[in-house]
């Protein structure tokens, strides 16, 4: 007698406009998280790298100063302390972590113009003569020279070439006073005197 007839329209997904976001912000999501990986594992490689790269560059100073110091048994380890007491003057000076690095690295090579100066000279047991110590003083040049090329590590010639001068502007080899000596060749200065007296 009666009955009801109940429909349905039928509207394809393709016609919502809220389809068409949800399948962009996805595609985007998709799109940044693919970029993201990538970039993560770039970044990943160049840091595993660039620890390896330190790693090199530290284990090549690390050898070229234990030369330096076993042509003086007198003075061997003599760098490898230096660079720890540079550093560790850096940390009390609050300087941030890069440049304490840095300055380890340049205090392990501040006596590497040695290697110009001859066993005889270096190895005497008695006091020098005037022209032996006016030779010893050389090895701070001939120290600049060899590392002024070396450009991976910042202003490494600098410790080598200023680290004999003294605040009261009576050291060697320009007699510089004060603040006019670079701030890594003063605390190398320091952690160099340390070293020799006791």
């Amino acid at each position: 007698q009666e009955f009801t007839i109940i429909g349905y329209q039928h509207i394809p997904l393709i016609q919502y406009p809220l389809f068409w976001v949800l399948i962009i912000a996805t595609a985007f999501c998709f799109f940044a998280f693919i970029c993201y990986l990538s970039f993560g594992i770039r970044i990943y490689r160049l840091q595993k790298q660039r620890q390896n790269d330190e790693a090199i560059i530290l284990q090549s100073m690390q050898t070229f100063a234990n030369l330096i110091d076993a042509k003086d048994p007198y003075t061997r380890g003599h760098s490898t302390r230096v660079a720890a007491y540079t550093r560790l003057l850096c940390k009390e000076m609050k300087l941030d972590s890069q440049t304490t690095k840095q300055f380890g690295y340049i205090a392990l090579m501040h006596d590497c113009g040695k290697i110009s100066i001859p066993f005889t000279i270096l190895q005497k047991p008695s006091k020098l003569t005037d022209d032996e110590y006016e030779q010893i003083k050389t090895h701070t040049t001939y120290g600049d020279k060899m590392l002024r090329d070396f450009t991976s590590i910042e202003g490494i010639n600098l410790g080598a070439l200023y680290h004999h001068e003294r605040y009261d502007g009576k050291g060697y080899p320009k007699g510089l006073a004060g603040e006019e000596i670079p701030e890594i060749a003063r605390i190398i200065g320091v952690a160099d005197s340390l070293d020799a007296m006791s």
